[in-house]
């Protein structure tokens, strides 16, 4: 029998708990998960592409059958590509189901072999994004109930004024 092999597409920018939750459970399904940093051209990223993986590899390090690529095809060619059986999609409220379902059934015209997973990240991560995440860093916020250790960094690094003025209205 083959591995069963899992992806986990998305922008990533920057990766949260809410994301790390998620791979943690798919990390529990299957014999290896790829977290796929992707492109959106809908999007016009914080990070760089390097930032967002190296930021995803070392928050998910602790996970010995996870593994962090980078891509620029289709979501459905990258499966493909690696013999995936499985996108894996997390799922907060049901704006996020009525959009990722669109996608799931194209995925599926595309690609008939491969399914799509929704999974709902613990009630404790079902309001965070990477758009909050990034706000509230622009004004020097606490990001460690969001955000892994490497992240919090990276966004320290990226608003250095915000957190040096936060700090020092301390």
């Amino acid at each position: 029998m083959s591995d069963r092999i899992a992806m986990y597409p998305g922008t990533f920018d920057p990766i949260t708990n809410g994301h790390v939750d998620v791979i943690e459970r798919a990390a529990q399904m299957f014999d290896h998960v790829i977290v796929v940093v992707s492109v959106n051209s809908k999007k016009t990223p914080l990070f760089s592409e390097d930032e967002r993986v190296n930021m995803a590899v070392a928050s998910l390090a602790h996970l010995a059958n996870v593994s962090v690529e980078a891509s620029h095809t289709l979501t459905v060619e990258f499966a493909r590509e690696h013999k995936c059986s499985a996108i894996i999609r997390g799922v907060r409220a049901v704006s996020d189901f009525e959009y990722e379902y669109q996608i799931a059934l194209m995925n599926r015209k595309l690609e008939p072999a491969v399914s799509t997973l929704f999974l709902l990240p613990h009630e404790k991560y079902s309001f965070l994004n990477s758009t909050i995440v990034r706000e509230l860093a622009r004004y020097g916020e606490s990001m460690s109930d969001f955000v892994p250790a490497a992240v919090t960094t990276g966004l320290r690094a990226k608003f250095p004024d915000a957190y040096a003025a936060k700090e020092q209205a301390r």
